[in-house]
């Protein structure tokens, strides 16, 4: 009875301490009020979206853009950026009605403070390959060194990018991988907003915030087919203090993706499918070490998916996955709704079995609910030599697609964690005494956290591998 009663502490202290370290508490006032700690930024924005009559627009047309779909304007927006790079309060105009065809260009700053990126129209990237520019092999549009700027306006984003995925080495096994263009890529900047805007059909993928801090994604749209390989729908990478709201996602690859480098990521009213669902990582491709920590997700429906909530990581790679908070998810005819992978391999050779591997721990899954397309509808696969640790399942029901006849079931490999609440299917599997862990520690009740920033800056931008 004694020690059943410590373990009862022990779980209870162990959740509250995880949900206050991914920052749980708070959140709905987290969203509604926007970024925690960006004290007066949604004032700003507020100013920098509304006051129009103290903005000073700068249309492409005044220097020379045609917008028939078939001119190329890429000097005109050249020239109106530089112009409203360096007036404050400027609105750097794309009017709606018009079809630009742009090659690819970084409209880089610093630029004066409170500048608006208002986008109207489409703008529309050569779509043959051989033509690209080799200057910027995987970029489309670049906003780099911006501070308190927004990208708004309603208007579309579109990469032209069907020739671009029929020579993918994913579409055509003969063809040799290589990288392609990125849509829309934030770069190096901090307080920036995107606010209404659509991005479709991208090379490769469609959003990258890269090295940046404190950027804000809502009603943000994402499409490009579901055949469309690598298509990642909003890349992450190398970020703090990012949040992404009201999003609707559908593609070829992870709806969302979150890598090396990033924390502090919040995720909110999501609608994510096709594609192949939202995930963190991949991680430790080529031995690296690499980290993501403090991520939340709430409320989100995920649809037809090839995965729901993954974690992904390689073998052989070092670094960390931890303190992450999925809760409110529905699934609709998914598969893997639930996965931890630690032996991932989008690889077009067998990946050779290594021992070292990115450690994945402190995980909440909350409130999933909905229907798999797979048998195993959660799977931890887990490495022997470096466990998943402290996986908690809270109000969980999964059921198969199928016609009743078989239920959906839970596999762990070296999995430890526990399930309490409503858990269907059972995890009993997820557990010390059942963990092949080698690993003398691991039947320990350690709830030790760790959380916080932790971030590497790059000066390259880092993409999902082909």
């Amino acid at each position: 009875m004694a020690r059943l009663l410590l373990n009862v502490i022990y779980i209870v202290v162990f959740i509250v301490a995880l949900y206050k370290a991914v920052g749980f508490e708070g959140e709905e006032q987290y969203f509604k009020y926007g970024m925690g700690g960006w004290e007066g930024l949604e004032d700003e924005i507020a100013m920098v979206t509304t006051n129009k009559s103290e903005r000073t627009p700068v249309n492409v047309h005044s220097f020379g853009a045609v917008g028939d779909g078939n001119s190329d304007d890429t000097q005109a927006f050249i020239a109106a950026w530089n112009k409203a790079c360096s007036l404050r309060n400027a609105v750097f105009l794309v009017p709606d009605g018009f079809r630009y065809l742009v090659r690819a260009v970084n409209f880089q700053g610093p630029c004066m403070r409170h500048l608006v990126i208002q986008i109207g129209g489409t703008i529309v990237a050569p779509d043959e390959p051989e033509n690209w520019d080799a200057k910027y092999p995987r970029i489309w549009l670049l906003f780099s060194q911006l501070n308190m700027a927004s990208i708004q306006g309603g208007g579309i984003i579109d990469g032209s990018g069907s020739k671009w995925w029929a020579s993918s080495c994913k579409r055509n096994k003969t063809n040799p991988c290589r990288g392609a263009p990125t849509a829309l890529t934030i770069e190096k900047s901090s307080m920036f907003r995107v606010n209404d805007l659509t991005v479709q059909n991208s090379q490769q993928i469609q959003l990258t915030i890269h090295g940046s801090s404190k950027v804000r994604i809502s009603n943000v749209q994402v499409h490009a087919p579901e055949t469309s390989p690598n298509t990642d729908g909003i890349h992450i990478t190398h970020s703090t203090d990012v949040i992404v709201q009201d999003c609707q996602i559908g593609t070829g690859d992870d709806c969302i993706s979150i890598v090396s480098g990033s924390s502090n990521i919040r995720m909110k009213n999501i609608n994510c499918g096709p594609g192949h669902g939202i995930s963190i990582g991949s991680l430790g491709h080529n031995n690296q070490t690499e980290t993501v920590s403090g991520v939340v997700l709430d409320k989100a429906t995920i649809t037809g998916t090839s995965n729901g909530l993954r974690i992904k990581t390689w073998q052989g790679g070092s670094g960390y996955a931890r303190g992450f908070l999925f809760e409110n998810v529905i699934m609709v005819n998914v598969s893997n709704p639930i996965i931890i992978d630690q032996f991932y391999c989008d690889s077009p050779t067998t990946c050779r079995n290594q021992t070292s591997a990115v450690e994945v721990s402190e995980i909440i899954y909350r409130n999933i609910t909905g229907t798999s397309n797979t048998l195993k509808a959660m799977k931890f696969a887990c490495s022997n030599v470096v466990p998943c640790r402290n996986i908690v399942l809270n109000n969980i029901h999964l059921e198969m697609i199928s016609n009743g006849t078989k239920k959906a079931e839970t596999y762990c490999n070296s999995a430890v964690g526990f399930a309490y609440g409503h858990v269907q299917p059972v995890a009993d599997c997820l557990n010390a005494v059942n963990c092949t862990c080698h690993d003398t520690q691991v039947g320990a009740s350690n709830p030790k956290l760790h959380f916080g920033p932790h971030r590497q800056p790059q000066d390259v931008i880092v993409h999902t591998e082909l």
